[in-house]
């Protein structure tokens, strides 16, 4: 299975694979991986062969065969089994007695499933091997036809971003979070973007599937300079996150926390955690099946995204405003519109829907620090998750723009000594730490892309 084989190349668990979209079976093109962190190649049914999955094993490489829906779907996986694949990879929509099918071959030819349906059929199941999807955003700062930037409800620029989904998803799941988005079909995107790709999955604690566009792949296989030394680049920003396992283990972070379910957008991208994002407000996912009194503990405000609780969550929530926490619920007979399967962001009647809750959000949250704060920033989405023992942060910094962002002011709650600046390809920076009201300032000269900062 394909746990064993990660295994065998070092790693300790499912959670340590590292995968790509590979665009060829020729087992010479494996060459190409040389001090990469990939571990895991998802290929296309017209690239397997029992000789590719033979030298990608002798490289502790696991092989997936992508399986797309079809009537031929079983034959191929008894096909994966005899090419000697580690498992098959079902990605799209499969009706659900197809689904059962393939599993229950794949089962008899002992090779793994991972599932990347439509992102309102991911399983939340914990045993699953991977919790996954394709549907998801090319990130990026959305431009308007006419090449004009698109504003959100700040006025600030409207940001494409998978956080908010992957932060919700990864709450709900202890599985392993794969996000599989390719390049939108038709474009020649710089390595810039590819580098925003992995870092907008990385920084929400989930990988992205590695995809280039077919003319990065075509060079790429030709070892063109410009697209060996753009693949050097990606390889750069994924092992820059594989290389700090400490940062994927900490836990989400914020004393204000959003609780909603899948029926209320929870897996919808530009909804109410990414709007929080782009205001640069700290706000902690609670999925509604993780709603208790410990998801509650060190939270001040909660905002309740969802009419759907049962009597002991009830409970919760009435014990925690016992207790001096602030709850805003929706109005009274507030539901979500319904959400379509293959839907991945809010409809205009959804977000008609939200304006009632984003007021009160927006109101709740005004100039308040409820974990970080960040300024100057206004291309810039982070996250920030807490170390087990409580005694380090890290914070991501992500550039979405195709321009420097310079003399950024960060804030986080709580006293803190010291502050380190990481930056993909550079060495460390300590950084001066000052107090300010409720907190520890610290200033960033500038981020490009990405930096993160380890605060203890």
């Amino acid at each position: 299975m394909l746990a064993a084989l990660c295994l065998l190349s070092g790693l300790v668990n499912l959670s340590g694979c590292v995968p790509a979209r590979w665009p060829s079976g020729d087992p010479k093109s494996l060459t190409l991986l040389n001090d990469s962190p990939l571990n895991t190649l998802l290929l296309e049914s017209r690239h397997w062969s029992l000789r590719f999955s033979r030298a990608a094993a002798s490289r502790h490489i696991a092989v997936l065969g992508v399986i797309h829906p079809g009537s031929g779907a079983e034959a191929l996986t008894r096909r994966a089994a005899r090419d000697h694949l580690d498992g098959v990879v079902l990605d799209g929509a499969f009706a659900q007695p197809l689904r059962n099918a393939v599993r229950a071959e794949a089962t008899r030819q002992k090779l793994a499933v991972i599932e990347l349906p439509p992102r309102q059929e991911i399983s939340l199941d914990p045993r699953e091997p991977v919790a996954g999807t394709s549907d998801a955003l090319w990130p990026g700062i959305e431009i308007e036809h006419g090449g004009k930037v698109s504003t959100g409800p700040s006025s600030a620029p409207w940001i494409d971003t998978n956080t908010g989904f992957l932060r919700f998803l990864s709450a709900a799941t202890s599985a392993p979070v794969w996000i599989g988005q390719r390049p939108p079909p038709g474009n020649v995107f710089p390595v810039q973007r590819y580098l925003l790709a992995v870092a907008d999955a990385a920084i929400a604690n989930a990988r992205w599937i590695v995809a280039l566009d077919a003319s990065l792949e075509q060079s790429l296989l030709a070892r063109q300079p410009q697209a060996l030394e753009a693949w050097r680049q990606i390889n750069g920003y994924l092992r820059y996150f594989e290389d700090h396992p400490a940062w994927r283990a900490a836990n989400q972070f914020g004393q204000f926390a959003v609780v909603q379910d899948i029926a209320s957008g929870g897996l919808l991208s530009a909804g109410l955690l990414d709007m929080l994002s782009v205001l640069h407000k700290t706000a902690r996912p609670v999925p509604v099946r993780n709603l208790n009194d410990g998801s509650l503990r060190n939270t001040s405000v909660v905002l309740n995204a969802t009419g759907s609780l049962n009597p002991s969550q009830k409970e919760s929530f009435a014990r925690f405003t016992q207790t001096g926490g602030k709850l805003f619920n929706p109005p009274s007979g507030w539901s979500f519109p319904a959400v379509s399967a293959h839907q991945i962001t809010p409809t205009p009647k959804q977000v008609d829907a939200i304006q009632p809750l984003w007021e009160v959000t927006y109101d709740a949250t005004l100039r308040k620090n409820f974990g970080a704060r960040t300024f100057n920033t206004s291309t810039i989405i982070f996250t920030i998750r807490a170390a087990a023992d409580g005694r380090q942060l890290v914070l991501h910094l992500l550039n979405y723009a195709d321009y420097v962002s310079e003399d950024i002011a960060v804030q986080v709650t709580g006293t803190w000594k010291k502050a380190t600046l990481y930056r993909p390809g550079e060495a460390p920076r300590n950084l001066p730490v000052y107090p300010v009201q409720d907190g520890t300032g610290m200033d960033v000269n500038k981020i490009g892309i990405l930096g993160t900062l380890l605060i203890e």
